[in-house]
């Protein structure tokens, strides 16, 4: 049986897992189920349990015996890390030192840069920017929720949407010049009656919410000029992150993740705009990958340092 490093990135809706050898070379890779780190959560806690023995079992399937686990975690705070170790240990047989979690976001940013060389915007259903520093101490700026800001993600393009159509309807009695955005809007909640929306968006979570920007995105594509505004705004939210993290952090390199850039063009051409003379790159991360190699590799090792006192998110 073979003996290999994990690396995991566990999500909200899926887990993605990557097993490499010693040497950092990939022996299996493969999805399990969502979760988050939220284990003062009764679901959550047992939702996570449910990815730790998913991924013994899938690793299992493929005659390999893990020797160390690195993750990252959406939601993981230093206050859950040895509750959480602790169903991993359970799940996959490993010891405590062997087990090293952090946040996703951190991970991700791990999966790019070196400690200290650039600063991260990631934007998915919400969105975040941080550094990390040589030292490992953290910067970041966004990521506060929905009900706060997460300006420029997928959760704010949809709800800006939404308002752009129900104050036209309240000023207008339709939606008119609006009713493209309207339509591919309504196809995706599944109905058109403000009961509809209102059970969509309300009785949802986030993730759900932020569904909808694809159909911004949709109506962008057949000329909605509301719709392109609204991504393009977007584009200068998360560009605004990226200029106070290099207020804050100093002027360095900006990597730009998440699925808010493959919904349509626009955004990441507006980010760019707003960022006249600065390196601004559009990475493709396999966290999963990178985690299972930041115990493997010699590149991996000041990262293992600093990862072991811990970086948090403030």
């Amino acid at each position: 049986m073979s003996q290999v490093h994990l690396g995991l990135d566990v999500g909200g809706t899926a887990s993605r897992w990557v097993a490499c050898d010693p040497a950092g070379a990939v022996l299996a890779r493969g999805q399990v189920g969502g979760a988050t780190a939220h284990v003062f959560n009764p679901a959550e806690h047992t939702r996570l349990a449910a990815v730790f023995t998913q991924l013994a079992a899938a690793i299992a399937e493929h005659g390999l015996k893990p020797v160390a686990l690195s993750g990252g975690l959406t939601g993981f705070g230093a206050a859950a890390a040895d509750e959480i170790a602790g169903l991993a240990q359970q799940a996959l047989g490993l010891p405590r030192d062997a087990i090293l979690l952090m946040d996703d976001i951190i991970l991700a940013y791990a999966a790019h840069f070196q400690p200290g060389a650039g600063h991260l915007v990631s934007a998915g259903t919400g969105s975040i920017g941080i550094h990390v520093g040589a030292t490992g101490d953290v910067v970041r700026v966004g990521g506060r929720g929905i009900l706060i800001d997460d300006a420029g993600s997928g959760s704010w393009i949809a709800l800006q949407a939404l308002d752009r159509l129900y104050r036209t309807l309240d000023h207008t009695g339709s939606f008119a010049g609006l009713q493209v955005l309207a339509d591919q809007i309504f196809a995706l909640v599944g109905g058109s009656d403000w009961h509809d929306v209102r059970q969509y968006v309300y009785a949802g979570d986030r993730g759900r919410i932020g569904a909808l920007a694809i159909a911004v995105a949709r109506a962008a594509e057949m000329s909605d000029g509301t719709a392109l505004e609204i991504l393009r705004q977007a584009g200068v939210e998360l560009a605004l992150l990226a200029q106070a993290m290099r207020a804050r952090a100093g002027n360095l390199p900006i990597a730009v993740i998440g699925g808010v850039l493959t919904l349509h063009p626009a955004i990441f051409e507006a980010l760019t705009a707003q960022l006249p003379g600065v390196a601004v790159s559009q990475p493709i991360i396999d966290s999963a990958l990178a985690a299972a190699r930041l115990q493997t590799s010699r590149d991996g090792a000041d990262w293992r340092t600093l990862l072991a006192e811990g970086p948090r998110l403030g």
